[in-house]
């Protein structure tokens, strides 16, 4: 569970107001409310970012370590956030991926597929326009370097 806060998006089209994280407030006129936490659509984005061929990992080289520590601990789960931070707002988002590309692929091309699979998969399952995607490229996995695995593709 993060905390951070929840937005709200309008069933209609009223303007949308904040709501407190875990509340649904009743909107005059519609069926209600819905909100989305900056964690799901964190979630979403990382999960699509990894989907594609290229991205070895997602995170700076920092977050990486401290997270390969985490996955080890006896009950810990990959951090399918790491490397992805959005803002979410009443009707848009914007989002910021670090990843980690593998040596020998397009860094072009394989962050053009990131941000194409990134904002197809936020709006399709959120309703957000998403109006920016900002990727930062922090490292390239060489083949020669021991690294931990790469990050599991879910599908």
């Amino acid at each position: 569970m993060t905390d951070t806060p929840e937005r709200e998006v309008a069933a209609s089209g009223d303007e949308p107001r904040k709501a407190s994280p875990g509340r649904r407030a009743a909107d005059p006129g519609s069926r209600g409310r819905t909100t989305i936490a900056d964690g799901v659509v964190e979630k979403i984005a990382g999960l699509a970012a990894r989907d594609v061929l290229g991205v070895h990992a997602m995170g700076s080289g920092l977050s990486r370590t401290f997270g390969a520590v985490r996955d080890r601990v006896p009950g810990g789960r990959p951090s399918v956030t790491r490397g992805v931070k959005a803002e979410v707002g009443e009707v848009q988002t914007a989002l910021d991926l670090e990843i980690v590309v593998d040596y020998g692929v397009s860094i072009g091309d394989v962050a053009r597929a990131v941000r194409e699979n990134v904002i197809s998969a936020v709006e399709r399952m959120t309703g957000l326009e998403v109006v920016e995607v900002n990727i930062a490229v922090t490292d390239v996995k060489l083949p020669e370097e021991e690294e931990e695995e790469p990050e599991p593709r879910l599908q």
